[in-house]
């Protein structure tokens, strides 16, 4: 879901998307409200990126790290995210649930 543009828009409501997990490439997600880089995509283990929501500063960017691990029968999905500019901590993080961890926990049941 986290590296196929198609999926990924298709989880989170239709809005574009397109993603590359190569290092390097570039990606948008949200009809390109959010934009970045691919940095690591380690399948099935990590995927890091240079993130940045449209309305922050130019040149400003987070670095977002997506953690896979086995925890017995099931995967757990840690994110970190860092760097992002003051006071936008709640906003993030209400963002981040409605739309990434309630669409992925619809899809996955």
């Amino acid at each position: 879901m986290l590296t196929n543009g198609t999926r990924f828009s298709e989880m989170t409501g239709g809005a574009p998307a397109d993603l590359n997990s190569d290092p390097g490439g570039a990606f948008s997600c949200f009809g390109g409200k959010i934009t970045g880089r691919t940095i690591e995509a380690l399948p099935g283990k990590r995927l890091v990126q240079a993130w940045r929501a449209e309305s922050w500063d130019p040149g400003i960017y987070s670095v977002v790290r997506f953690e896979l691990s086995q925890n017995g029968e099931t995967t757990r999905l840690t994110l970190d995210q860092h760097g992002f500019p003051d006071g936008e901590g709640g906003h993030l993080e209400q963002g981040w649930k409605a739309m990434y961890w309630e669409p992925l926990r619809k899809l996955l049941g």
